[in-house]
């Protein structure tokens, strides 16, 4: 208590020494210019602050003694109210004229003070005032000799960045200060895809029980980053109470922007604790001789004296603002020269209240602009307006170790973070947090928060896309597989860090927990930030979790036995052609016969002789074609013109029939026991399905089937065992999985079984992330660099499936085994009369031509010798007689091209083999073709010999 008395009477004498010293000066000719300031003084802002300015006004004239001016700071507590500080500024401009007034100092006191400035043309300056909601180009008035909060987002944004954090909720505090920086953070998070999932407002006067209540909400949000913007006061009891919760251990990472980071060091021992790990930003005050000096005399004065009512606490950024802001007006005041200025009044009034009566000020713009232009170099650094408020500057980072911070890095104007600062506190730098020391996280861990809780699926079977065991020494899941070597080759390809653990889905007997839609929903109970596994993207997830795209192919089919049916049917050579076809080409083969037989009898002795024989030869001359094996030469032109037409036909009908009968062959020997489901489903056969998967509900839902004919598996091998019993003996008759599954079963037992029916829709395996999440699109993306990669991806794929057959190869032999068989059946049905028609209908317009010509030829010679030797006989006599000339040997005589083709074949031959031709060898052939009707010779036997009369 007596302290505090000889305290107070101090105070009264250095203001009374004030006021005679203010005396002395204005009776030496100095100017005394008034200038107001309101502050809370009861706050750690508001007394160093004060007690900065009145150092700088003493530091100042003792520099430029011979100034005329003179300023006198005229000081008004606001006491924290907004409506009290406006009273106390309409009293400074109304009753004591003043020239400026620097304060307020909260931004919702500014923001009704400012309006009075421009009312009265009198600057209001304000260092502590950083809402960017209060923006100097609105008003003219304003004058910020801070730095704007806005200045501090793409900071914030870069350590977001740094980290690769993408999702982050921001706490505030619901004021003016806290709410002007909002949007500001919502561009720069949109702009590097950062989702701000949740926002806490918490009003500066909440006690602790309503801000525990706010605590508790955002613990339940499972978030894991914070954002924390807020006054000192306010964000002691936050960190506090944030601590008690449990959201100050390893997990969580807490961002605090400069309201708080430049108040640390006033904080108490036990607000300090409560903020370990937390990362920090401030602007960067260079050291200089200047700064350091002004520090030895801070701590100095604080030692010897003190308000009584104020506990002065260290010094800070603000109040070194302060300084240079005092130090910057008094050199303006004298600048612009205000000496003997006065406020043009424009009534009268009593009443301290009364706006109407608030004069103008007559210097108020010519003050303005002179600090608006004022430069110098001050405890900050440099002093320099950019319209109207403080350049911005380099930012240091700041990391909150024990009870006090440990500086790990810059950020630069330039954006990212230089390691250390040169001379001009601007070098080149990036946005990695590898320029960054390695800061303390929450829970005195250096692992980054948060780490991203991935669940994992446990179950036998398939253990190529994943396995989970646990060390017998450590009792830790080691887990492998397809799917995780896939996720890990994302996360690499990731543009950001992704710190993450894995967390097996498994009960206390590391057994699975449960289903993959119960391990899905796990999510939305925020037990896990993710799922990493053999997933499918199916509709009723989706509802409640968000995908990924798929990194492997998709849908759902159907495995059956293969039946190699080695017997085969008895009469599969006739299946080829249908019935009508056969017919078809048997009557075209005997037509070929007669036609040929009619154009070659009366002058090919291989066409003539006893009517049995020249019936066999019709039939097997036609016949023997179809393998091109006859041995009857023809004569005629119009015979071989026939014959060449009739030789593509066969040679088409050949052709086609192998061809069937080579895929009805194969489509015998694999066809699969199955091929329907509806079969399946109408003879009640059991199925198999892949234990706690989604295929079960398939089943049920979508196919109809009945649940006790569904039969759950878990490996390849108890599929084998499955099908291979058949539904009759305790097996099934099918068994229903998703196509990666299916070709890793078919690799390992790829001649028994085959995959056939209608692939059911699904879209492959994803990740899983929450509702929302902001990572989504980014591991999408990152899925596409990997499996557009081939030479990556192969790797992978051969990693696990090579050695089993692989799935790879499966992926090129097995579907198509299935896809052949499919095409097989729907290409081997019988070959119809309608796939040959336009053949035969070729082939029969060139006979019946050929016929046509011939029998014309025949008629025109022979009919009217048959008329004039038997005029009085009937037509059908004529006719008999015409079919008697027709069954006689030509003449040779008439057909002399006959005889040149056996001279010169003969001719020919002699020539070849180096003979010379008997000299009768000619009449030999003209008698032989003269032989009458006779179209056979007895050979030495006395047997007949056929002969013909032009060689092949």
């Amino acid at each position: 208590m007596a302290l505090a008395y000889y305290q107070k009477h101090l105070l009264s004498f250095v203001a009374f020494l004030l006021l005679v010293n203010l005396h002395i000066e204005h009776s030496m000719g100095k100017e005394v210019v008034p200038v107001g300031v309101v502050l809370d003084l009861n706050s750690t802002v508001g007394g160093v602050a004060e007690r900065c300015m009145s150092m700088a006004l003493s530091d100042f004239y003792g520099v430029y003694d011979y100034y005329n001016t003179r300023i006198a700071l005229l000081t008004r507590d606001s006491g924290k109210d907004v409506i009290a500080a406006a009273s106390a500024a309409l009293d400074l401009m109304k009753n004591e004229e003043v020239h400026a007034i620097i304060g307020p100092q909260s931004s919702a006191q500014a923001k009704f003070v400012i309006e009075l400035g421009r009312k009265a043309q009198v600057p209001i300056i304000s260092f502590s005032a950083t809402s960017p909601s209060l923006s100097p180009a609105q008003n003219p008035f304003f004058i910020r000799t801070a730095l704007d909060d806005s200045a501090e987002v793409k900071a914030i944004a870069d350590i977001v960045t740094a980290y690769g954090w993408r999702e982050i909720v921001l706490i505030y505090e619901d004021t003016d200060y806290g709410k002007g920086l909002i949007p500001y953070l919502m561009d720069a998070f949109e702009e590097i895809e950062t989702r701000m999932p949740y926002r806490s407002a918490i009003p500066p006067l909440s006690n602790n029980s309503e801000i525990a209540k706010e605590i508790k909400k955002l613990n339940e949000t499972n978030a894991r980053i914070f954002l924390v913007h807020m006054t000192a006061s306010l964000g002691s009891k936050l960190f506090a109470l944030a601590n008690s919760a449990g959201m100050m251990r390893e997990g969580y990472a807490w961002i605090i922007t400069e309201g708080l980071s430049a108040l640390f060091g006033p904080l108490g021992p036990k607000v300090k604790e409560s903020m370990q790990g937390a990362v920090g930003l401030r602007p960067y005050i260079p050291r200089s001789k200047q700064l350091d000096h002004f520090k030895r005399r801070w701590k100095r004065i604080n030692l010897t004296s003190s308000k009584a009512n104020v506990k002065i606490t260290g010094l800070n950024l603000f109040g070194l603002w302060a300084y240079d802001t005092a130090w910057a007006l008094a050199m303006a005041v004298e600048k612009a020269g205000t000496m003997h200025s006065e406020f043009l009044k424009k009534n009268a009034s009593k009443s301290n209240v009364d706006l109407t009566a608030l004069g103008i000020s007559e210097t108020g713009q010519s003050l303005l602009d002179t600090i608006l232009t004022t430069e110098f170099q001050g405890l900050s650094g440099k002093f320099h307006l950019i319209k109207g408020q403080l350049e911005p500057s380099t930012f240091e980072i700041l990391n909150v170790i024990g009870k006090t911070e440990r500086i790990i890095g810059y950020w630069t104007r330039k954006g990212g973070f230089p390691r250390e600062l040169d001379g001009n506190n601007e070098v080149a730098s990036s946005i990695s947090k590898d320029k960054l020391k390695q800061p303390i996280w929450p829970g005195d861990t250096t692992e980054q928060p948060p780490k991203l809780r991935i669940g994992v699926p446990v179950k036998p079977g398939f253990e190529e896309f994943l396995k989970v065991e646990w060390d017998p020494r450590t009792n830790k899941p080691i887990i492998s597989g397809f799917s995780l070597d896939v996720f890990l080759a994302v996360i690499q390809a990731l543009p950001f860090p992704l710190p993450y653990e894995l967390l097996p889905f498994a009960n206390k007997d590391r057994q699975s927990a449960g289903t993959y839609d119960e391990l899905t929903y796990q999510i939305k109970l925020q037990k896990y930030d993710a799922v990493v596994g053999d997933t499918t993207i199916v509709a009723n997830r989706c509802s409640y979790v968000d995908f990924t795209l798929p990194y492997s192919e998709s849908g759902v089919s159907m495995v059956v036995q293969v039946k190699d049916d080695k017997k085969k049917n008895f009469w599969i050579f006739l299946k080829p052609l249908s019935l009508d076809l056969w017919l078809t080409t048997g009557a075209a083969f005997v037509i070929i016969g007669v036609v040929i037989w009619v154009l070659e009898h009366r002058i090919n002795n291989e066409f003539r002789g006893p009517r049995v024989q020249q019936l066999g030869t019709i039939f097997g001359f036609s016949f023997s074609t179809l393998v091109f094996a006859h041995s009857e030469k023809v004569l005629s032109n119009w015979s071989r013109f026939v014959m060449v037409v009739w030789f593509f036909v066969v040679l088409i009908l050949t052709q086609s029939y192998t061809a069937n009968l080579a895929s009805m062959l194969t489509v015998e020997r694999l066809q699969p026991t199955f091929v329907d489901v509806n079969e399946i489903r109408r003879n009640g056969y059991f199925v198999g399905y892949q234990n706690q998967t989604f295929v079960k509900g398939l089943l049920i839902k979508q196919l109809n089937f009945n649940e006790s004919m569904l039969k759950p598996y878990n490996t390849p091998e108890q599929y084998h065992e499955a099908l291979l019993k058949g539904s009759n003996n305790g097996g099934v008759a099918a068994i229903f999985d998703e196509i990666p599954y299916i070709k890793l079963f078919l690799a390992k037992y790829n001649s028994k079984y085959t995959m056939v029916g209608p692939t059911y829709k699904t879209d492959g395996f994803g990740f899983v992330f929450p509702k929302g999440s902001s990572l989504v699109p980014h591991v999408s993306r990152a899925i596409l660099n990997v499996t557009q990669d081939a030479i990556k991806f192969g790797k992978i794929e051969q990693k696990y499936f090579s050695s089993s057959g692989s799935a790879s190869t499966c992926e090129d032999s097995c579907p198509s085994i299935s896809s052949n068989i499919a095409s097989i059946s729907s290409n081997s049905h019988s070959l119809g009369l309608n796939s040959f028609g336009g053949l035969f209908i070729i082939t029969g317009v060139v006979s019946l031509f050929s016929v046509l010509v011939y029998v014309s030829k025949f008629l025109r010679t022979n009919w009217p010798t048959v008329s004039t030797l038997k005029p009085e006989s009937s037509f059908l006599s004529k006719l008999i007689e015409l079919a008697k000339r027709f069954d006689q040997r030509e003449d040779p005589s008439s057909h002399p091209n006959i005889h040149e083709r056996h001279t010169s074949w003969a001719n020919a031959v002699s020539s070849a083999e180096g003979i010379e031709l008997p000299h009768n060898m000619e009449n030999h052939s003209r008698n032989f073709h003269a032989a009458g009707d006779s179209d056979e010779s007895l050979d030495s036997t006395g047997s007949p010999s056929r002969r013909s009369d032009t060689p092949s």
